[in-house]
């Protein structure tokens, strides 16, 4: 038996490597998924079987703009009724994404978090509206390790590679807006969690890689459908008691 076969599912940030692992997941455990993002591209699809195909849909949006979730919320109300499950994985960011402590400016930084963590508030807030409507709902955040520890930086000496300030920011702040959601919408049968992967493994530096992986304790670097195993679990009715909580998944690496 299929997971989650006959529900309607709202994969935000769908495109990316966390995000295209979400929706082939949840297809493949028998939901109608909704793969949304600002640019939808269903060439990164084209391997899924017809069945699946039948079941995938695409939808334009952006977060930073509450129109924008407005008119996918009254497409979707016309096609998938009602939506069960919202996972919103986006990685919303600017131009400027990317700099060091120092060099960031205070509108940069200003920007990415309402790009990041406001985008992530909107969301739910539009979206807390529709479950309220329908009278359930899943919403599922995506947070990160380093929204419960600080980033370990000499992992990244001598790469080109570093961790950002909005990004621990956004992160450790989307982990209390969960909590916050869940006890908020107390008797309303609208459950609200968190995921918070470690490093995902995207090529990146050998060095990089290699000094990850001294502190995990036995996979190392995760990869995509580790991450969606556990999205499916609390998409399913399975993990109806489970609310307000954080899952960190990093084979032990904030330990």
């Amino acid at each position: 038996m299929k997971m989650l076969t006959g529900q309607n599912v709202v994969v935000v940030g769908g495109n990316g490597l966390i995000g295209q692992g979400l929706v082939k997941a949840a297809l493949a455990q028998g939901a109608n998924v909704v793969c949304a993002s600002r640019s939808p591209n269903p060439g990164l699809f084209s391997d899924l079987d017809a069945s699946e195909q039948d079941r995938l849909t695409f939808s334009a949006v952006n977060l930073s703009d509450g129109a924008s979730i407005d008119a996918m919320l009254e497409q979707l109300s016309e096609t998938h009724v009602p939506i069960h499950s919202v996972v919103n994985c986006s990685f919303p960011r600017n131009a400027s994404y990317g700099a060091k402590f120092e060099d960031v400016t205070f509108e940069g930084f200003c920007d990415n978090v309402n790009l990041h963590l406001g985008g992530a508030f909107l969301l739910c807030q539009k979206f807390v509206r529709y479950f309220e409507t329908v009278g359930e709902g899943n919403i599922i955040n995506f947070s990160s390790i380093y929204g419960v520890m600080a980033p370990r930086f000499e992992l990244y000496e001598g790469t080109d590679m570093t961790k950002e300030v909005e990004y621990a920011v956004c992160k450790s702040a989307i982990i209390q807006l969960t909590r916050y959601l869940a006890t908020y919408l107390k008797g309303k049968n609208i459950r609200v969690n968190c995921v918070s992967p470690g490093g995902v493994f995207n090529n990146q530096d050998e060095r990089f890689v290699r000094r990850y992986e001294s502190h995990c304790l036995n996979k190392g670097m995760l990869e995509a459908n580790d991450v969606a195993e556990t999205v499916m679990f609390l998409l399913s009715d399975s993990s109806r008691a489970f609310n307000g909580q954080n899952f960190i998944l990093d084979d032990g690496f904030s330990l």
